[in-house]
């Protein structure tokens, strides 16, 4: 008696993405200050501070695989024999077919500046004297991820014992006993995953503050501080998935024939028929981690300026997060699942014993 068995594994690992950003320079405190200057003074201090962090990930994955598999120790024949018994007994025929895709990872890690104290300073300025501070401070991370999977699976799998023939013997016992025939099929796809994490790290959670003073200035002085501090965070996540599993997958151990003989008795007698498929798609996942903290403290205090003087304290502050997560999958599975064991013919036998034709089938198991 033959075992045969086949196997059949197809793994694919594709892109993956991994990236730790940390900036090697934080924003240190800054401190402005416009003091002691001499009457009819024109003073001016203008600070811009830009920082942008463009992190962009893509992966795009076509994966197809076409696998046909077989297995068989059917198809036999054992006919016309004159004396003797006949005897056609096979063996076992399992087919297993593994298939696992894996596809498009990203993994991003950014850290935000560390934000620090800012103190702007206007005072002890002399008569009549023109005083302006300006400050700027722009803080810009933009994160990108985006995967598109395209994975097909086509896989034809067969295992047979069956079609056996012990036909118009004379003489003897027939006899046609297969093996079992079993599939199994399994098949896992996974695709599309962004897991980002921004900001988390030292500083964060707490944004630092900022401090204004026009203070102790001299008569007719015109002071001026304009703070525009500005932080934005756009985090955009998308995910585009299609799966197609198309799977065909048989086991027969049946369409035996023992037919016509003349002598003995006639037996037919199938093993098992099983088919096992297994899917298993997982798609489309997003994670994500932000924190960059916000502004604590705010302090505008203007105090004790001369007769006629003009103060301003001017301040924009705007903290922006957008987070966006899009996820599109289209998801086919067309399974044909077939477990035989019936359609075997023992007919127009003649036997000299008490002994009448058989047909014995085992189970057929989907």
């Amino acid at each position: 008696m033959t075992n045969l068995k086949k196997q059949a594994f197809s793994a694919l690992a594709a892109t993956s993405l991994v990236l730790s950003l940390a900036l090697p320079v934080s924003a240190a405190e800054m401190e402005l200050t416009v003091t002691g200057n001499g009457v009819d003074s024109d003073n001016t201090v203008k600070v811009e501070n830009n920082q942008t962090q463009n992190v962009v990930q893509n992966n795009e994955a076509k994966i197809e695989n076409n696998i046909d598999a077989n297995s068989s120790t059917g198809g036999n024949s054992a006919s016309r024999n004159t004396g003797g018994d006949v005897k056609v007994d096979t063996g076992d025929a399992d087919t297993t077919v593994n298939v696992s895709n894996s596809a498009n990872t990203n993994v991003a890690e950014v850290d935000c500046c560390e934000a620090k104290d800012t103190t702007v300073t206007v005072s002890g300025n002399g008569d009549n004297s023109d005083n302006k501070v300006k400050l700027e401070q722009n803080s810009n991370t933009n994160l990108y991820q985006t995967n598109d999977a395209n994975i097909k699976n086509k896989i034809d799998a067969n295992s047979k014992t069956g079609k056996n023939d012990a036909d118009r013997n004379t003489g003897g016992d027939v006899k046609v006993i297969t093996g079992d025939a079993i599939t199994d099929v399994t098949v896992e796809n996974a695709a599309n995953m962004n897991s980002a994490k921004i900001g988390g790290g030292q500083g964060a959670g707490t944004g630092g503050s900022v401090s204004a003073y026009i203070t102790g200035n001299g008569v007719d002085s015109d002071n001026d501080i304009k703070l525009d501090l500005d932080k934005s965070v756009v985090l955009t996540q998308a995910n585009d998935a299609w799966i197609g599993n198309f799977i065909d997958a048989d086991a027969s151990t049946g369409k035996n024939d023992a037919n016509r003989n003349t002598g003995g008795y006639v037996k037919v007698d199938t093993g098992d028929a099983t088919v096992n498929v297994g899917i298993d798609n997982m798609a489309n996942f997003n994670e994500a981690d932000v924190d960059c903290g916000c502004l604590r403290d705010v302090t505008a205090k203007i105090a004790k300026n001369g007769d006629n003087s003009d103060n301003e304290i001017k301040a924009y502050l705007d903290d922006t997060k957008d987070v966006f997560q899009n996820n599109d999958g289209s998801l086919k599975n067309k399974v044909d699942a077939d477990a035989d064991t019936g359609y075997n013919d023992a007919d127009r036998n003649t036997s000299y014993d008490v002994s009448d034709p058989s047909v014995y089938t085992g189970y057929s198991k989907t």
